[in-house]
């Protein structure tokens, strides 16, 4: 019998797969654009393939979230793994700022110190020319996986490719203008690589600083939360909504206030709708907690100090000791709306004759219980 792969599991092994690629074709641009360039003398092809190596790192990086963000909670990760994603992220654009610092600072060396200019051979072009197509590729394969598995990190990997592409495209033009007679153009060429290599180590680390201090969702994502919610028979209203983002994914969490005297099971099923739909409009939403509210708990008068059923029923019981009707009840029911506890008391269709003027009787109970301030309303249901 074959094994059930799940949705996490089949997102990781794609980005393994993407990672393992990506790592050998950056492998093959590493080592073919340092060589080239130190062999055909272009420091902004040499600045290219450290560029490459950064990339080989970072697909390293991408294979070691994707094994371990998948993984199901355990004691240790209740929330799960998918902060590994993040801080991998993280991780890249720090080490890419890095770089970036590196190749600008040589460049800039070498701008101020003319005789130390190198002059690339026309070798160089061929390379150039080869790394543009090679990431231009790589983006586009790895870009199609990020988008299907809904995958930052893959998707910023994937932009990383092409700025490799952009990066080579800079090379080319800065080799193509030394060779024309333009001697600082390849080290201008090598600053502008440092730039953008620069500029994307930022932006994935900005991103993932804020997934760590749980961004919440975009407006528009929020927006149909809303709607969703919203549309859902038995909810009517809902306050205190929060999303954040978590390593590719979304959790919410929202209170959903329903009829006050609505069942439990009937609360309960309205909650589990209410996550359903939400995880099935909205791809990236994998954990949802609804809190079932009976009135708004930002503004009613909070109930915490309210005493439990246990302790309730000894002081119904004292309250209405002098009331023999009390006895024949098949059950009480208690709401605790407004800061106050109201009481249902259910009886059979049959006893209603014993009761007899069930209008006075409620009266009597109500004013049985009236010195107490935690008692509102008491009410008399029959049953079928």
């Amino acid at each position: 019998m074959s094994k059930i792969t799940t949705a996490a599991e089949q997102r990781s092994h794609a980005a393994q797969k993407a990672a393992v690629v990506g790592a050998i074709v950056n492998t093959v641009l590493s080592i073919v654009k340092i060589i080239v360039g130190v062999v055909g003398q272009s420091q902004s092809l040499i600045a290219d393939g450290i560029h490459s190596v950064s990339d080989l790192i970072s697909d390293g990086l991408v294979y070691f979230a994707a094994r371990k963000s998948h993984h199901a909670p355990d004691a240790e990760h209740p929330y799960g793994h998918g902060r590994f994603e993040t801080m991998a992220t993280m991780a890249l654009g720090g080490f890419l700022i890095m770089v970036a610092a590196g190749i600008a600072w040589d460049a800039f060396a070498r701008m101020l110190s003319p005789e130390k200019l190198l002059e690339p051979s026309v070798i160089t072009m061929v390379a150039a020319g080869f790394s543009i197509f090679a990431n231009e590729g790589l983006f586009q394969y790895t870009l199609r996986i990020g988008r299907s598995f809904k995958s930052n990190l893959l998707i910023a990997n994937a932009w990383h490719h092409r700025s490799d592409a952009v990066s080579s495209i800079v090379v080319l033009v800065g080799i193509i203008g030394t060779m024309s007679g333009l001697p600082y153009l390849d080290a201008v060429a090598a600053i502008g690589v440092a730039v953008m290599v620069g500029k994307i180590g930022w932006d994935l680390g900005w991103e993932a600083a804020q997934e760590l201090v749980d961004l919440g969702l975009s407006d528009e994502r929020v927006m149909l939360i809303h709607k969703i919610i919203s549309s859902i028979d038995g909810a009517e209203d809902f306050h205190m909504l929060r999303t954040r983002s978590l390593g590719g994914h979304a959790a919410v969490d929202v209170h959903i206030r329903v009829s006050p005297r609505l069942s439990v099971s009937e609360g309960h099923m309205i909650s589990l709708v209410v996550e359903q739909r939400l995880k099935r409009e909205l791809d990236e939403i994998e954990d949802v907690t609804v809190h079932i509210d009976a009135e708004d708990d930002e503004s009613a008068i909070r109930s915490n100090n309210l005493p439990l059923r246990a302790e309730v029923m000894v002081m119904l019981d004292q309250y209405w000791r002098e009331i023999p009707s009390v006895a024949l009840r098949d059950r009480i029911v208690l709401h605790y709306l407004n800061g106050k506890i109201e009481v249902d008391l259910f009886f059979a269709r049959e006893q209603l004759a014993q009761l007899g003027d069930v209008e006075r009787l409620e009266f009597i109970l109500q004013q049985a219980v009236s010195n107490n301030n935690c008692f509102g309303k008491v009410l008399i249901y029959f049953g079928c």
